[in-house]
């Protein structure tokens, strides 16, 4: 299990810089992308196997991804795992631990740096299987792809410096060295929404770490994930290390959080399936040797704080883009503006002026900047949600589905104001196109308000105030805050990404602290 260093030592590897993203005015990149979206859709209404092991198996039980922005079409259909499949994946991770785990880490690093390659010229096809089967716009898809990109370049670089010697004092007459060694076998269960961003970035963490992964993508993007599979298929990587299985949450899912052999549970997803995961990790399973580790992204009910000497025009257009941006179906999403009262009025027309300005339609034609929300339960969930808004607030735009021939899960960008702090849409996360307003007394009243939720994932802070932009900082309970900018569109290695509270461990997706999560140090003391 070796391969050949095509990277030159660290010393040679050049500084990690972010992946740009595609400019689809240039007309060779808007052909490229129509292309691929045309090649993707060739492939529709295939049979796609688990891969186990390296094997490729199929059942008789299927898990159909649909498009949501024409529900009729089927993208994909999905062998659907089984709890002696999710045994069999066990035994099969399990083996290639034993050998994965002594592989060189520079030799892993090179997977990833392959894997990147491969994408890099597979970007626009990677996108619109995005676009195409959860509804992400060409620019949206496009940052999804480079982030995963990102992620491979990225952590590559930090096992290359975790692997280098940690400095330690020196005493007299000991060599002592401090050594990150992999944890075993992990489950990865990575959410929709970023489905191949978070599921790449989960896992190849893991992976570089040393740790073989069963990765139980979301039931509503099997497609991208097994596209990302075939990545690995491709560089090579040893059977076994990466293992693809769908399979229901509640089944295949909780087997495998329990099981005595999961060293570790990452995951992305909403606060009630998290903390069940969370539950279900930490009771003691008969022949269990660790406390398992887990690490979780939950969510969040983000807020956008705006005083009354700033910028508005700036401001609402930092709020229409986080707030609707792939439809509002982001943890990061803005889904409170909270406004101070000698601007509330003006910053919500100006919002709402932007927002009915929104291209509503299918995410195939690049002019469409906004679409469907994923599946037809996200779309009953947020219709009730803009229902209960109606009678919470005063209802300023959208506020209904939006038809289409296609009959797709279309709903128009909703903007609710007058929101008392402590309403249900205002405390509650819906993960959808749903915006409310809330009227802050003053400053301080503004960050009280945003701190009163459960949560505690992105926030942002418009203001000239150099003393406010402090106070905010220090305030504002939140694990990614941003000053005078939106806050959503964190980049890997720029805004190391995770929260508080509710919003999970704070694990810092993309930061320097991240593989310790799938590591365990080791101190080897030396008598000389």
């Amino acid at each position: 299990m070796t391969t050949t260093l095509r990277h030159q030592p660290k010393a040679a590897i050049e500084e990690f810089r972010n992946e740009p993203f595609t400019d689809f005015t240039v007309p060779a990149n808007e052909k490229a992308m129509k292309d691929a979206i045309a090649k993707v859709r060739g492939q529709f209404g295939r049979e796609y196997p688990l891969v186990i092991g390296g094997e490729k198996i199929t059942t008789s039980e299927w898990i159909v991804s649909t498009n949501p922005a024409k529900p009729a079409e089927v993208i994909g259909k999905f062998s659907k795992a089984t709890k002696e499949h999710a045994d069999q994946a066990m035994q099969k991770a399990l083996a290639a631990f034993s050998t994965w785990r002594r592989v060189n880490p520079l030799e892993r690093t090179e997977y990833l740096f392959r894997a990147a390659e491969v994408m890099r010229t597979r970007k626009h096809e990677l996108s619109a299987w995005m676009i195409l089967e959860v509804g992400k716009s060409w620019a949206e898809a496009d940052a999804d792809t480079a982030e995963a990109i990102d992620f491979c370049e990225y952590y590559a670089r930090e096992m290359i410096r975790l692997s280098s010697p940690a400095p330690l004092t020196k005493v007299p007459n000991e060599e002592n060295k401090l050594s990150y060694i992999p944890l075993g076998v992990g489950l990865v269960v990575p959410p929709w929404n970023f489905p191949l961003a978070i599921l790449v970035g989960m896992s190849m963490a893991a992976i570089v770490s040393g740790n073989p992964v069963i990765v139980k993508p979301s039931s509503e993007s099997p497609a991208i994930a097994y596209q990302f599979a075939q990545v690995l298929e491709e560089i090579g990587l040893p059977a076994g290390v990466f293992n693809f299985m769908p399979g229901p949450g509640a089944q295949v899912g909780d087997y495998l959080v329990s099981h005595p052999k999961t060293r570790f549970i990452a995951f992305t997803g909403s606060k009630e399936v998290g903390l069940r995961i969370n539950e279900l990790a930490a009771k003691h399973q008969p022949g269990q040797l660790w406390i398992k580790r887990v690490v979780a992204e939950m969510g969040g009910k983000d807020s956008i704080v705006v005083d009354r000497d700033t910028d508005l025009d700036y401001v609402a257009d930092g709020i229409v883009a986080a707030a609707f941006g792939f439809q509002g179906q982001k943890c990061s999403a803005c889904s409170r503006a909270i406004v101070h009262k000698d601007v509330y009025d003006e910053v919500l027309s100006k919002v709402v002026e932007r927002t009915k300005k929104l291209v509503v339609g299918t995410p195939e034609m690049r002019d469409n900047n906004y679409g469907p929300v994923s599946s037809k339960s996200a779309y009953e969930s947020i219709l009730k949600y803009i229902e209960i808004g109606k009678k919470e607030g005063r209802l300023m735009t959208g506020g209904k589905a939006h038809e289409t021939v296609d009959k797709g899960f279309y709903i128009e960008p909703t903007i609710i104001a007058d929101v008392d702090p402590k309403a249900k849409i205002s405390l509650e996360e819906i993960f959808g196109p749903v915006l409310a307003f809330i009227k802050a007394d003053s400053w301080d009243h503004a960050l009280e308000i945003a701190n009163n939720t459960e949560f505690g994932l992105t926030g942002a802070a418009y203001t000239k105030s150099r003393e406010k932009l402090d106070q905010a900082a220090e305030e504002f309970h939140c694990g990614n805050l941003y000053l005078n900018r939106k806050c959503t569109g964190a980049l890997v290695g720029v805004h190391p990404f995770g929260g508080f509270n509710m919003s999970g461990t704070d694990s810092k997706a993309g930061g320097p602290d991240y593989l310790l999560l799938f590591t365990q140090g080791k101190v080897v003391t030396e008598k000389v």
